[in-house]
């Protein structure tokens, strides 16, 4: 039987290591954790962001990853000193994301659950958006 969506989502979050919102806000604006949003432009363009986060649409994130990549991202380069929290809309995609980036050995990578939805619910700073 193929697997379907919900398949995939439990492999992810069953690899990927997860915070709430609150956790996330205590690691925002550190130098240490890096913020992905892995939305698609068209949700940055109308709700705005998370500050200082690194855009890397879930459909591009591979090629964003990769250092061999012409679309590759410096900032999305494994370091030492870096650890990255991931976030869609609602926790999904971000899980997915994060257990790809993983694959590709990006390093430590956490999914922040409920997205930035639960952000922005929680009060988190936005910046952008319509």
């Amino acid at each position: 039987m193929p697997k379907g969506f919900k398949d995939y989502l439990a492999e992810a979050n069953a690899r990927v290591e997860t915070c709430s919102v609150q956790d996330a806000m205590r690691l925002h604006g550190r130098a240490d954790w890096i913020f992905v949003d892995v939305r698609d432009a068209a949700e940055l363009a109308t709700e705005g962001k998370i500050p200082q986060a690194v855009h890397a649409s879930r459909g591009l994130l591979e090629f964003r990853i990769d250092p061999a990549s012409p679309m590759h991202d410096p900032g999305l380069a494994p370091a030492e000193n870096k650890r990255f929290v991931f976030y869609c809309g609602t926790g999904g995609r971000s899980a997915l994301a994060a257990e790809r980036a993983m694959e590709m050995g990006l390093g430590e990578v956490i999914s922040m659950a409920g997205g930035f939805n639960a952000w922005k619910a929680a009060g988190g700073p936005v910046e952008g958006g319509g």
